[in-house]
């Protein structure tokens, strides 16, 4: 039988560990919208992930951090833990992972313009809202008991974090871009 196994070089390695610290630290860089709460750079680094890593790497990348939050270290933007599943909000750090595998996966097939990178990350968006969406609904319905319709759920979203999080795709776009163009991107 024979197996092929692809191996990480240092490379990929050392960019996986450093796209995996910039989604922790994002956690932890809040910008305060006025008379509202407080959003996020979490997903731009996801976005980022994809689009520079590509589409396994990225994945693997967003995996790790997710990974880490679960077995304790305090990395996600309300703590770390396991018990973090039960959390209604923790289906975004699923969606998180397959966005930046997503993303990736469109811009391996597509050529390097901003028009591409930005139908990319809206790739990533919708992937991620759609899980974090679905998931929130069923920790509230049959975990938590409180019953939510996936109309609320989607309409809570708003005014905050899907604006918001459309915007970091605009300037994920053209951050991906400009780093391609420099030459800042994993071609293997």
């Amino acid at each position: 039988m024979n197996t092929k196994t692809k191996k990480l070089s240092t490379v990929s390695m050392v960019l996986c560990g450093m796209f995996a610290a910039l989604v922790a630290i994002g956690a932890f860089i809040q910008i305060p919208v006025p008379y509202m709460d407080y959003f996020t750079l979490q997903f731009f680094f996801v976005l980022l992930a994809g689009l520079i890593l590509g589409a396994d790497k990225g994945a693997i990348s967003v995996g790790c951090y997710v990974l880490l939050g679960l077995v304790g270290v305090p990395i996600f933007a309300a703590g770390g833990g396991i018990g973090y599943i039960f959390r209604p909000s923790f289906g975004y750090l699923v969606g998180f992972i397959v966005s930046a595998y997503v993303t990736g996966k469109v811009c391996e097939k597509l050529k390097a313009s901003y028009k591409n990178y930005l139908l990319a990350c809206l790739a990533g968006f919708v992937v991620t809202y759609a899980i974090g969406i679905v998931y929130k609904f069923i920790i509230l319905n049959f975990y938590a008991h409180t019953p939510a319709t996936l109309g609320v759920i989607f309409l809570s979203c708003f005014p905050l974090d899907m604006p918001g999080d459309f915007v970091l795709c605009l300037l994920a776009a053209g951050v991906g871009l400009r780093m391609r163009k420099s030459g800042f991107y994993l071609s293997e």
